[in-house]
């Protein structure tokens, strides 16, 4: 029910006898008849919606003895509520997720996002593995997200591609084999299983050349599944999913909700400077903050609890921080040795479900996103603009690394933009305006250098490290028999543009140098599949690799 008493024409309520009475009924009729291996349900916790149903509001007064509930975000309960659900739908998942398994415990469940991106959260339903279906049209960029996420969960996991995209309400158009393949390649470097979904026809028919393409890109996946399934990470950069921050901004149950934009665009930043990225949220993190060189947080204005307490221990221990963004600064605001000349700055070590640093929130929407300062950075590659929420600070013990000018006239002085400081035997890095959300929108090169700028000082000697250009993902891993494996995917083409809707011709790269850290002297490198020998050397600790070219997706294995 909505909260003017009307029924929703499509979701269920997760507190009414659905579940009892037809889901799980009829999948154990199911089972059966069909003796079912598994069970992909879709839409079960992104469809979930608040409720306000007799049940629910009879459970949620029995809970906080409130006699009414929020209508609206403008409610301060509001985030009470929303989390009301989210347990709810919890119980509800892990009741008939169990029951299944009573009935037949050999078939493997999966619940479509749960424990994803969309619900960033430990698992405590008994899930068989983890699964979503990224977008049909911007896919490489969904999935790029998505899989490196679910490769940190330490669940079986894997993503769901459409064989088929349009445009707009458009009709529907098949994909053709490069782009599915280019799509899989982002699934298979961070280790997990991918699947495509196809329809027949309203008759049932399945054309031949769906059938086609996809033994086409089956076989790309069976080439390439030795050196990629279960592969396991080798730290270097992490990036956080700001769990919390998403979460509370969220209009949505369990949805992103429009709220990761800030993300996306410093992880598509970090992955195009040639990093390999891991991702995140804080519940993977802690306990581990030390097993990455260089951790980096995207702009929220709230970190899960004690968290931010943590990565200052990490600093100081050693590690590198880098803030990219006005409203994560503000978290830390005591260690970065600068002065904010804003006022109601919150200080490190900010608890979940605090204030962001302006004193004000709004659900689903970025904290003043509406304050715009015109401003250029100046980076190693130029000028390029990044108009925004940018905070005026002054170094008082940080060193001013970056600069921002009104326009793209940067003869002048410009204001602070970036800084580093050092604290206890690390450094914290910090960019106080909106650069995540700046490179999402139109990827300037000059910005995504302005970020590199400002990596490579916190981080000086990754393990890895190429000459691609930045449409190539590097992603650094250990084969599922140990062996160290540097993933490189073409990103050339990937389809971002409605108007190019099925890129068919993928250029080919190369030659490309691989540099590797590697204590000792390789006995081989070979280069899959296919497992030709490139042109290898090794000196002082150093592994340099040549590869001579990269159409879609290829690993170098050292043994």
């Amino acid at each position: 029910m909505h909260a003017d008493g009307t029924p929703d024409g499509q979701a269920t309520s997760n507190f009414g006898p659905y579940v009892d009475e037809l889901l799980i009924p009829q999948l154990r009729e199911v089972i059966a008849m069909h003796d079912l291996d598994g069970v992909w349900v879709d839409g079960d916790c992104w469809g979930t919606l608040p409720d306000w149903s007799d049940a629910a509001l009879a459970k949620w007064r029995e809970e906080t003895g409130e006699a009414d509930a929020p209508i609206d975000s403008d409610d301060p309960r509001w985030v009470r509520w929303m989390d009301f659900h989210r347990r709810q739908f919890e119980s509800y998942l892990r009741h008939w997720v169990d029951a299944l398994h009573e009935t037949s415990p050999d078939i493997d469940i999966t619940s479509n996002w749960m424990y994803s991106t969309y619900a960033p959260k430990s698992a405590e339903a008994n899930l068989d593995y983890l699964s979503g279906d990224y977008s049909p049209s911007v896919s490489c960029d969904r999935a790029r997200i998505e899989a490196r996420y679910l490769a940190s969960t330490g669940m079986p996991w894997d993503l769901m591609a459409w064989g088929f995209n349009r445009v707009g309400s458009g009709p529907w158009s098949h994909k053709n084999p490069l782009q599915l393949q280019q799509e899989a390649a982002v699934v298979l470097m961070q280790g997990g299983g991918f699947q495509v979904y196809n329809q027949p026809t309203r008759s049932g028919h399945i054309a031949q050349s769906v059938i086609d393409t996809c033994g086409l890109v089956a076989d790309f996946c069976r080439e390439r599944q030795d050196v990629c399934f279960h592969s396991t990470t080798v730290p270097q950069v992490a990036v956080l999913l700001p769990s919390v921050d998403m979460t509370e901004r969220s209009a949505r149950v369990w949805h992103t909700g429009g709220t990761r934009a800030e993300l996306e665009g410093t992880l598509h930043a970090m992955l195009e400077l040639g990093y390999s990225v891991d991702l995140l949220a804080e519940h993977q993190l802690t306990g581990r903050l030390g097993d990455f060189p260089l951790i980096v947080l995207p702009d929220c204005s709230r970190l899960a609890h004690g968290f931010a307490d943590e990565l200052v221990q990490y600093v100081r221990a050693g590690g590198s921080l880098l803030l990219a963004g006005p409203r994560v600064a503000g978290l830390f605001a005591d260690h970065l040795g600068v002065t904010f000349a804003d006022e109601g700055v919150a200080g490190a070590g900010a608890a979940a479900g605090s204030v962001g640093w302006d004193g004000s929130w709004q659900a689903g929407k970025p904290t003043g996103s509406d304050d715009v300062t015109p401003a250029h950075v100046l980076s190693s590659f130029g000028a390029g603009m990044c108009n925004g929420l940018w905070r005026s600070v002054q170094p008082s013990g940080a060193e001013a690394v970056g600069h921002r000018w009104p326009t793209f006239d940067t003869r002048g002085e410009g204001e602070v933009a970036s800084t580093i400081t050092p604290l206890g035997d690390g450094q914290i890095g910090a960019i106080y305006g909106p650069i995540g959300l700046q490179y999402l929108d139109a990827h300037r090169p000059a910005l995504r250098h302005f970020i590199g700028d400002l990596a490579e000082r916190l981080f000086a000697e990754p393990a890895v490290s190429t000459d691609a250009p930045s449409c190539v993902d590097v992603a650094l891993r250990h084969t599922a028999d140990g062996h160290l494996s540097v993933h490189m995917l073409n990103l050339a083409e990937a389809q971002r543009d409605p108007a190019h809707q099925s890129p068919d011709f993928i250029p080919t790269i190369g030659p490309i140098t691989v540099t590797l850290r590697v204590a000792n002297e390789p006995g081989s490198v070979t280069w899959q599949p296919g497992g030709a020998a490139p042109k290898w050397s090794w000196a002082d600790g150093v592994l340099t690799v040549t590869v001579d070219s990269l159409h879609i997706h290829g690993v170098a294995v050292v043994t």
